[in-house]
């Protein structure tokens, strides 16, 4: 149940994002901008997305490995579907945890005095 929530979230995110820049939300251009920072950050220890982050490069491993063309060998329709499956939730959990990142750098900055 947790696992369909998950994902739930992960779609949502991912419809909510592709839509976000004609509400005034960060665009998607913005957010891929974003994702080195992100990586930095998050490897100098300043976010805490190093879990979100190790999921989302498996994730990736995952689609682009020679492991995945096992399924399509076999089962031809599982094997597209498991690899739609794991873009779709690789892209929404990529476009959610950039905005999450975007709102943190926003906070973060309000409350750095330099």
């Amino acid at each position: 149940m947790a696992k369909t929530l998950k994902r739930a979230a992960a779609f949502t995110a991912l419809a909510r994002a592709l839509t976000a820049g004609t509400r005034g939300g960060p665009t998607l251009a913005q957010r891929l901008g974003a994702l080195p920072r992100m990586i930095a950050a998050t490897v100098r220890g300043r976010y805490d997305g190093g879990l979100r982050l190790a999921l989302m490069a498996a994730a990736t491993a995952y689609v682009v490995s020679p492991v995945d063309a096992v399924p399509e060998m076999f089962v031809f329709l599982f094997g597209l579907v498991d690899d739609a499956v794991a873009v779709t939730w690789l892209a929404g959990t990529i476009l959610s945890e950039t905005e999450r990142f975007l709102e943190w750098e926003q906070t973060r900055s309000a409350l750095v005095v330099e």
